[in-house]
């Protein structure tokens, strides 16, 4: 017998006044459906969720919810208006038996429902919004960036009731882990089309590509056809008088098709310029402590941090991640400790709060009015690493069109505000990145690109983040703040740090239990011994890369012994003298390094 479908889209056609976001588009949910929805920001991932929940109307089209299914629908920006409190807005529409759904979800996403709406952060309003789902449990969700402004533990929990749940769901998320666990079918929006496929977000990339390989093929072979065409029309004027009009017409309607195919949105042209080099020590920390009244962000914290290190920093939020961070960079006194910096830094810094956007300045007043950025006695450029460019150019590598220029801050997406924010970032030169939750809001292949800048900068990056995925991608040491001051120091990202955490466990993302002594990992004995686990891992491993360095520096000097490579391949020549140059002071660094922590160690 088949299956009555919960929702049903037939013939959805949308358009704001230019062109249309879809058209004529089918769509299907099943019962027991669990759909990653993806695109990149912009293409109407959202537009398209709100029209299945039944909150914008299609210009033309039918939306079919059968009698007696129920969809639901967690919005980004949730009103509450009428409402004194956020549990009053979560508990709304709930019987009094129901209400311990509330409260269950409430502990669980981690939101206080006494909390008063008009001083409720956009976070706990987003929170709220989702205990409210969770408690209704519709037979559709639709789900809109759930787990921006979750922490990890939340996320993890979250993640568990998504995989007991029997309802169906659609879900759009920028976080791979939660989408790889949890979709089976994806719904792709890219340039007013909706493709499906019947495999979760793990097999996307695979398939986007492929689609993408066939589309240039296809685009490439018509544009030969269009040429070949074309040639023919313009000989045939001199080999006969009259022309075979039906291949004239024929040639028309392919350069119609061409000029109607939508070019696909590229890659922000997104770069971190690296500045001077800073000093190899970028800041020392010795027995850090701070406490807020009878709260203690972190007891006792020893660390180096060195050129070119990616520390990421884990923890619920509320522990004091970001207060951690001040305290680093000097913006924050501690209680206790020293912290050193090192020579030669420039910080920049990317706020979670995106306090450095007004929202009610436009995008190109939000730019030239950077005294970072601004050119003196030209209202129209951007000072963009030394170099002048004309506002809405560098707004355009950053995939803004022309008419947004103008456009209020408030008006963008959360990922339009984020790539905003990168502008301004990325406008100046550092050697030191201090990046607070710069993934919320992105799309995938925006992702992809920060990941491999993150991988090239020639700097020093401190990172907090709630996405694994991106954890694991980018972190070099993960320094994991647990409550109670405990702030641990692990070699690697996310996973690496479970699983030292862990070792005879398996990862539960929601687990947050205390360790005993006995399971003490081997961070903290290695801390003991006068090295954090992730010096220690260092100490072993610079023998082999000065092993390395020296080799590679005696086959270079021997290639350059050759006394007439100057003359024969002067371009060569000048490669292999600055790859010389390079790994002579990659060795000397490293020979440094070992030696101070070699008497780390020795003197511990």
């Amino acid at each position: 017998m088949a299956r009555v479908p919960l929702l049903q889209m037939n013939g959805i056609s949308l358009t704001f006044g230019g062109d249309p976001i879809f058209d004529n588009l089918d769509l299907v949910v099943q019962p027991g459906d669990r759909v990653a929805l993806v695109g990149r920001n912009g293409s109407g991932k959202s537009t398209l969720m709100k029209v299945m929940a039944g909150l914008v109307e299609a210009d033309k089209g039918d939306i079919v919810v059968p009698p007696g299914a129920s969809v639901g629908y967690m919005e980004q920006d949730p009103t509450m208006d009428g409402f004194a409190t956020l549990g009053d807005f979560a508990s709304s529409g709930l019987d009094a038996g129901e209400l311990y759904k509330v409260e269950r979800a409430g502990e669980g996403l981690k939101f206080d429902p006494a909390r008063s709406v008009e001083t409720a952060s956009g976070g706990e309003r987003r929170r709220a919004a989702l205990a409210k789902l969770m408690a209704e449990a519709p037979q559709l969700m639709l789900l809109d960036e759930p787990t921006n402004h979750l922490d990890i533990e939340a996320i993890g929990w979250l993640e568990q009731e998504l995989k007991s749940t029997r309802a169906a769901y659609v879900l759009i998320s920028h976080d791979r882990a939660f989408l790889r666990e949890l979709t089976r079918a994806t719904l792709w929006v890219d340039r007013g089309m909706v493709r499906r496929q019947e495999k979760g977000f793990d097999a996307f990339e695979a398939w986007r590509d492929k689609i993408w390989d066939e589309e240039d093929m296809a685009r490439h072979k018509l544009d030969r056809k269009i040429k070949a065409e074309a040639r023919w029309a313009v000989e045939g004027i001199s080999a006969r008088r009259k022309r075979n009009q039906g291949r004239v017409r024929a040639l028309g309607e392919l350069r119609k098709e061409r000029a109607g195919q939508i070019k696909r949105q590229g890659s922000a042209a997104m770069d971190f310029q690296a500045g001077p080099k800073s000093g190899r020590k970028v800041m020392e920390v010795k027995g850090l402590a701070k406490s807020f009244g009878d709260k203690t962000i972190v007891e006792k914290l020893d660390i180096l941090v060195q050129r070119g290190d990616r520390i990421a920093f884990v923890g619920p939020n509320g522990v004091g991640k970001t207060t951690l961070i001040k305290m680093l960079m000097g913006q924050e006194a501690p209680d206790e400790g020293t912290v050193t910096l090192g020579t030669n830094l420039i910080p920049a810094v990317f706020d979670q709060t995106r306090s450095q956007l007004d929202p009610d300045m436009s995008l190109w007043d939000s730019l030239t009015g950077d005294p970072e950025m601004r050119v003196s006695g030209k209202a129209d450029q951007v000072m963009v690493r030394g170099n002048p460019k004309h506002v809405v150019g560098y707004l355009k590598e950053f995939l803004f069109d022309e008419r947004q220029a103008r456009a209020p801050v408030r008006s963008l997406s959360g990922g339009e505000k984020a790539r905003l924010l990168l502008a301004k970032l990325m406008a100046r030169e550092s050697n030191l990145l201090v990046l607070d939750e710069p993934t919320n809001d992105l799309d995938v292949e925006t992702l992809d690109l920060l990941q491999e800048l993150l991988d090239d900068y020639d700097g020093t990056v401190l990172l907090v983040s709630h996405d694994r995925d991106f954890l694991d991608r980018v972190a070099t040491t993960t320094i994991a703040m647990e409550g109670d001051g405990q702030a641990i120091v692990y070699a690697g990202g996310w996973s690496d740090y479970r699983a030292q955490r862990q070792p005879d466990e398996p990862v539960k993302v929601a687990s947050a239990k205390p360790k005993s002594k006995k399971d003490r990992p081997k961070a903290e004995k290695a801390a003991a011994a006068g090295l954090s686990f992730a010096e220690q891992k260092r100490l072993d491993a610079l023998p082999a890369v000065m092993d390395r360095l020296q080799a590679e520096i005696a086959k270079l000097e021997e290639f350059m012994a050759d006394p007439e490579l100057f003359t024969k391949e002067p371009v060569k020549f000048q490669k292999a003298t600055e790859a010389l140059v390079e790994r002579q002071t990659a060795l000397q660094d490293a020979e440094e390094e070992w030696l101070m922590l070699e008497e780390k160690a020795e003197t511990a």
